[in-house]
């Protein structure tokens, strides 16, 4: 706390101000990417942690953010390790990449770890900019087909109704077209309830999924068989623990160490389970392999390289391992770009047959219809 205390009153009248006003600046990816590629960078150069943190702290230059690493260098020059202090900032670091310097500190190898952090980081912005790419313009549309469905099933057909009736004309609208925009009004009257039977049902399924173990299991279950996201979702986790075995293993691990070390970077329980059996495999004397290829997830490329590697050398096979992975990742992300729309599109599409055929049509057919005549008593 004094090594602490110490740093901080190196700093200016006019740098303290300046962090009092910015106390609360939001610590944003790009910083952090930032952060990790300068680190990273004074690793390779021979820094140790002490002085590269410290040489970080004069060169960040979010408030926020330095004010965490210093922390971070606090807790290092107390003894720590640099993943025990980030742990307590897990709320502006993600899991995994709290995990992947655990990994590195606990493997001896920090540098390469910060590397994986920051392809970590990239690649899940990138990710996440591509698919934000494909459903917000979709969604927008989606969302405002649904707004006219309703305006045009809600508003327009009570109006023409009352148009009708007031001409004393005995036509009327089909049954089917009033009875869904008298559905439409009563929700939009009682809107509040359909809204907390969902928000309670939601509440229920976060609740049991933190609580209870068995439902945990079962969601991450489906996280990796879900349609369309769930291949990706095993594939990014599973490259995760390739990546992060492949450090260990260059290390000097065995694979038993090399697995418990690996499995930090991964918090999905059936992911997990299979390595908990696969370290139970190897403590008996059988294939820590096949858990994996049991599980019916897992691609027998995968099992078939790992299988390979244990005859071989396992180390340049989990390289190839992760090369093939990362570039399945790519493939599975380019077909999902492909697929959404589609699926997007055809989800509008229903609904534009269903409030032409519920609603415009029998509007413009009363309209173009004898109602007139027959309110004249022709």
């Amino acid at each position: 706390e004094t090594s602490k205390m110490e740093k901080k009153n190196k700093f200016s009248k006019k740098e303290k101000i300046k962090m009092m006003m910015n106390a609360e600046q939001k610590v944003t990816t790009r910083d952090i990417v930032i952060f990790t590629q300068n680190f990273y960078l004074l690793k390779k150069a021979g820094f140790n942690n002490i002085h590269a943190l410290t040489t970080l702290v004069a060169a960040t230059e979010n408030p926020s953010l330095r004010g965490i690493i210093e922390d971070v260098l606090a807790g290092v020059e107390g003894g720590d390790y640099m993943y025990s202090t980030l742990e307590y900032y897990s709320d502006i670091f993600p899991y995994i990449y709290i995990s992947l310097i655990k990994v590195g500190e606990l493997s001896g190898s920090l540098d390469e770890s910060l590397k994986e952090a920051v392809n970590y980081l990239d690649s899940s912005t990138r990710l996440t900019k591509k698919l934000k790419d494909i459903l917000i313009p979709n969604i927008i549309q989606f969302v405002a087909l649904l707004i006219l469905m309703f305006i045009g099933s809600a508003f327009v057909v009570p109006i023409i109704e009352n148009v009708i009736e007031q001409a004393g004309s005995t036509d009327r609208l089909p049954a089917y077209t009033i009875a869904f925009s008298n559905f439409l009004r009563s929700v939009q009257h009682t809107w509040y309830i359909p809204t907390a039977i969902i928000a309670l049902i939601i509440s229920y399924i976060v609740y049991k999924v933190k609580t209870n173990p068995k439902s945990r299991y079962k969601w991450d279950y489906f996280l990796y068989t879900m349609p369309l996201f769930g291949k990706l979702n095993f594939s990014i986790d599973f490259s995760r623990i390739a990546g992060a075995m492949l450090l260990n293993l260059k290390n000097g691990m065995r694979i038993q160490e090399a697995l418990e070390v690996s499995k930090n970077v991964v918090n999905n329980y059936v992911m997990l389970s299979l390595l908990e059996t696969s370290i139970n495999n190897i403590i008996v004397g059988e294939s820590w392999v096949k858990p994996f290829e049991d599980s019916g997830i897992t691609s027998p490329m995968i099992t078939e390289m790992l299988k390979i590697g244990m005859q071989t050398d396992l180390p340049e096979m989990m390289s190839k391992l992760v090369e093939y992975m990362n570039m399945d990742i790519d493939n599975t992300i380019n077909k999902i770009i492909k697929v959404l729309p589609q699926i997007l599109y055809g989800i509008v599409g229903v609904l534009i047959i269903f409030v032409t055929i519920v609603v415009l049509v029998p509007c413009i057919t009363m309209y173009m219809g004898g109602w007139m005549f027959s309110a004249a008593g022709v």
